[in-house]
């Protein structure tokens, strides 16, 4: 199995080179993108002028070099280089991977084993990468889509260095199309703006951009096209999107925020990120809805309600009309004035009631429906607030003992406003009463 990922397509005789093959590069200096990794004060840029390269993890999004990188790093420390995926490899072909790099280092050669999609192995599988990495056998380069903190375990990374790989820009990709277009002899039949949707159709990954290259050559034409004819022939690549992986929550923290910092064009943009994405409708509802409540909260209680009958609407209209109450609800919170006053006072409170444990209510606050009870003073000195004067008596309701908790400060915004007008009210008549 090793020598089948030992070989690459282009040195097995009869195999077709696809066009991402054709133009791999030879040398890390062929690399486009990725200069925050590759360049001289990069980390890797300073680990190979050094001669001490570590085990690493690459993360980052596909097609944008993960694996050409190591091979290159590879060829670059004399290494010999197996590849193998995390997906088809079991324990008993992780061993044989281990066992041929023994002897390979008996044998006076180093063996950089690139993992692809490390973190598909589970915790056990991840440990035996261990001992390897330790007594020099092996020098691991992994690479994964998703967020390696959540995905691995915290002995494999503590021994290799993450580095993160971004999604290639436009500018980027325009670059390797132009060094497709020299592999290829010709052009791309496309007008200038045809061109630029091309690029984007590819939404960073470079891989994909070659593909689609590919198959606009092949279309041999002699003229041409515009952004329609294009859209018309090639369908646009579905968008890097996972609704259990790292984009999932990384889209809707992007939401969640635009929401709180009142921007409801980039709450729009992330919203319909998110669906073209496929996230369900109903999530969506879900989260808005623990906006409203932690970060709009009594500043706009309609707030609240909006999220409710959105979702609602949702679920009566289903797709895709009602995915525009939800939105509707997006803008609504968006432009509510904020605040988190009810959030805070909550997380107090719980604090404070964790903290006293099982005190128990003052004893005129509570009923004496029997003798024994009344006995005891439960009731006693109880002040019925209807008849004090301005209907509040400022009587004690804390526990005997503790000291009177202040957990909720509203602010000066929207309808907290009225409310920070009645809280200061009853504060200043409660002085006034003990």
């Amino acid at each position: 199995m090793a020598d089948l990922f030992d070989t690459p397509a282009k040195d097995r005789p009869d195999a077709p080179r696809p066009l991402a093959d054709r133009l791999r590069p030879q040398a890390l200096g062929e690399v486009i993108g990725q200069e925050q990794v590759l360049g001289p004060e990069a980390p890797l840029g300073v680990m190979l002028k050094a001669g001490s390269l570590g085990s690493l993890v690459f993360w980052g999004p596909p097609g944008v070099g993960k694996t050409t990188i190591a091979r290159l790093l590879a060829d670059e420390t004399d290494l010999h280089f197996v590849q193998i995926s995390a997906i088809f490899t079991g324990v008993p072909e992780l061993r044989k991977v281990f066992e041929a790099a023994r002897l390979r280092r008996q044998n006076g050669q180093g063996t950089l084993l690139f993992v692809d999609e490390v973190h598909r192995f589970n915790k056990a599988q991840q440990d035996g990468f261990l001992p390897h990495m330790e007594d020099g056998t092996i020098l691991l380069v992994g690479a994964t889509t998703e967020n390696p903190s959540f995905e691995l375990n915290a002995a494999l990374l503590s021994r290799a260095q993450v580095l993160v790989l971004t999604r290639l820009s436009l500018a980027d990709l325009e670059r390797l199309a132009q060094r497709a277009e020299r592999e290829l002899g010709r052009e791309l039949p496309l007008t200038g703006p045809a061109r630029e949707a091309l690029l984007e159709m590819a939404d960073g990954d470079g891989r994909a951009l070659l593909n689609l290259i590919e198959q606009v050559m092949a279309w041999g034409l002699d003229a041409r096209i515009g952004t329609e004819d294009l859209g018309t022939r090639l369908m646009r690549r579905a968008a890097n999107y996972d609704k259990s992986g790292d984009a999932h929550y990384n889209l809707i923290s992007a939401l969640h925020k635009s929401v709180r910092g009142s921007d409801p064009d980039a709450a729009l943009y992330w919203f319909a990120r998110m669906l073209n994405g496929g996230e369900d409708p109903r999530f969506l509802g879900r989260r808005l809805t623990r906006m409203a409540v932690e970060d709009i909260g009594l500043a706009d209680p309609q707030a609240q309600r909006v999220c409710l009958d959105a979702w609602e609407t949702y679920e009566r209209l289903g797709s895709p009309e009602g995915e525009l109450a939800l939105s509707q609800a997006v803008i609504y919170l968006a432009l509510a004035p904020k605040s988190n006053a009810n959030y805070v006072a909550y997380k107090a409170a719980m604090k404070a009631a964790k903290k006293t444990g099982s005190e128990p209510p003052p004893k005129h606050i509570l009923n004496a429906p029997t003798r024994l009870m009344e006995d005891q003073g439960y009731g006693a000195g109880y002040a019925y607030d209807h008849d004090a004067p301005d209907g509040f008596s400022g009587q004690n309701y804390f526990p005997d003992g503790m000291k009177r908790g202040v957990y909720y400060l509203p602010v000066e915004r929207g309808f907290e406003r009225e409310l920070k007008k009645r809280t200061d009210y009853f504060a200043n008549l409660r002085k006034k009463r003990r």
